[in-house]
């Protein structure tokens, strides 16, 4: 999140109370004229173009160092193979246009096929943007729609039943409709494109909106800097309740209790009147005006602690129970810029976004969280959402990464019931005259095949995957080989078979050698060659399937 108090943002505030006078929240604005300050973009050709695949494919974890020395040191063996066999889908560049240059996201927020993303600009100005993105094919999203705010910075999105609610702020100074700094807007938004042809908003009094929730019919907000958590009734934005804070940075809901986070105290739970019901004291430098969050894990509060990492309380009694540790990437993470902005919890994976030390990936099983390691991403991450089978971080003016988990649907897993577990090596080899099955969800540095290997489940492959001569390689699930940038090959050597089911992905070509058959088995199976196809003679293609790219 920008900084929200620069003189020139603090003397705009005393400049518009000097003429504006009303109650700290009860203001909501229907603009007249929302192109004003509004820009659609509509030119398509300019959102396709701000997605990039330069680095889709197979994501490397760099693993906890502690927690992998003690599993290798206790076992004797290799490196094994890790779990979350994460993909990058796509980058999506930061909007830019004319006077909105330095736009940088900070907020993601997901539903359905679509992902929402909120942008705000670095430094004096207030600039924001709004994109919807597209990502009901994972193999190619797309970015339907975009607003530019020339008036306004934006913190925070939500989405709820067909509108879009944004939080932020306004220089009131410049604004003919606006009684304070913080505001929330409702946006419809239908089939991936916003209609911005009748916008409300709300205002209420802080320096800058920061946060955004819907809680049942209602519209949480909150502000930094002398602000408020304000409850919004979520069909008109009339203001129904309010709390004054010291510096409110994130908003959370457990289906019954809201948390706030407080710079200047710590965690408040507050009740549906946001009467406060307990409170947590915690004394961490949240830092001036940056990005923090919290939410529920399970009994647990998780909050973004900055320098400490994230902290982890008890919700009912806020009895302190652990810190999880930054687990710094050393080659990309540059000291002073590693802190813990933002949580994100998804069943048992709980995501930081550290900054420059990137975004962690631990897991939380048996009462327990333990760090997986780092994920493999460029730029420095301010926000993390997760939901379903995604992750979406926000990279600040990197713009926002899509990555996707890759984990089996219940029917994959109840067809691999049958299978043992895999729990070899990353680097594994299936030796002559050996038959191989296995189940799971695992992540290779390379596969090489001389016997026969069945693999039920999700998989990637960081480097080579090679079948050779009269070896036999099945896959049902889900398989993904090498990245754009770093394209490796999948080779069926002479007599070899490779069967698949499913969807297969390779980033590098597919080498079909003589004698080598290439068989696809059920009705909808995918395959999805970056490279290209060489397919020599006597090698044979079985089988119906979707050709992604064209490429056979």
């Amino acid at each position: 999140m920008k900084s929200t108090l620069s003189t020139r943002k603090v003397w705009l505030m005393v400049i518009a109370a000097s003429f504006f006078v009303a109650s700290c929240s009860d203001e909501t604005t229907i603009f007249e004229n929302p192109e004003d300050n509004l820009v659609s973009e509509t030119d398509q050709s300019k959102l396709d173009n701000s997605v990039s695949f330069e680095r889709t494919g197979v994501l490397d974890i760099y693993e906890d160092p502690i927690a992998s020395a003690k599993r290798y040191n206790a076992t004797g063996k290799a490196e094994q193979a890790g779990d979350y066999p994460l993909t990058l889908v796509a980058q999506i560049a930061p909007p830019t246009f004319a006077n909105g240059e330095n736009l940088a996201a900070t907020h993601v927020v997901l539903d359905g096929d679509y992902g929402y993303v909120s942008y705000n600009t670095v430094g004096q100005d207030y600039v924001g943007a709004i994109d919807v993105i597209d990502i009901s094919d994972p193999n190619n999203p797309r970015v339907t729609s975009r607003v530019y705010y020339t008036n306004a910075d934006l913190n925070s999105i939500a989405y709820d039943n067909g509108y879009i609610y944004v939080a932020g702020g306004v220089d009131s100074e410049q604004s003919v409709t606006a009684t304070a700094n913080s505001l929330v807007a409702k946006i419809a938004v239908s089939g991936g494109r916003m209609n911005t042809s009748n916008i409300t908003y709300g205002f209420q009094e802080g320096f800058n909106a920061t946060d955004v929730r819907i809680i049942n019919n209602n519209v949480v907000v909150t502000s930094g800097q002398d602000g408020f958590v304000v409850v919004y009734d979520k069909n008109d934005l009339s203001a129904l309740n309010e709390t004054a804070f010291a510096d409110l940075r994130s908003v959370a809901y457990n289906g019954s209790e809201i948390a706030v986070l407080d710079a200047a105290q710590g965690v408040s739970f507050l009740d549906q009147n946001l009467n406060v019901l307990r409170s947590i004291d915690i004394e961490s430098d949240f830092g001036v005006d940056a990005k923090r969050t919290l939410d529920f894990l399970n009994e647990t509060i998780v909050v973004s602690e900055g320098t400490k990492g994230a902290g982890v309380y008890n919700a009912a009694t806020g009895s302190f129970m652990e810190y999880l540790s930054i687990l710094t990437n050393p080659e990309n993470a540059e000291p002073g810029e590693i802190v813990t902005n933002g949580v994100a919890v998804n069943e048992d994976v709980l995501l930081m976004a550290n900054g420059a030390g990137g975004l962690s990936l631990s897991e939380n099983k048996d009462d327990s969280t333990n760090g997986v390691g780092v994920i493999e991403l460029t730029g420095s991450i301010n926000y993390v959402a997760s939901k379903g089978d995604y992750i979406f971080a926000a990279s600040g003016k990197s713009g926002f990464q899509i990555i996707k988990l890759n984990r089996p649907t219940e029917s994959l897993v109840s067809s691999c019931e049958n299978l043992a577990s895999f729990s070899g090596s990353s680097t594994y080899t299936v030796e002559q005259g050996n038959e191989q099955a296995f189940s799971g969800s695992k992540r290779f540095n390379s596969l090489t095949i001389n016997g026969s290997l069945l693999l039920c489940g999700s998989w990637t492959v960081k480097d080579d995957l090679t079948i050779n001569e009269n070896g036999v390689f099945e896959m049902n699930g889900t398989i993904v080989i090498g990245r754009v940038n770093r394209q490796r090959d999948i080779v069926v050597k002479a007599g070899a078979t490779l069967r698949i089911e499913g969807n297969m992905s390779i980033y590098g070509d597919l080498i079909l050698e003589e004698g080598a058959t290439l068989e696809f088995l059920g009705e909808s199976t995918v395959a999805a060659v970056w490279g290209t196809v060489s397919k020599a003679n006597g090698a044979s293609i079985i089988g119906t399937f979707n050709d992604y790219y064209n490429k056979f």
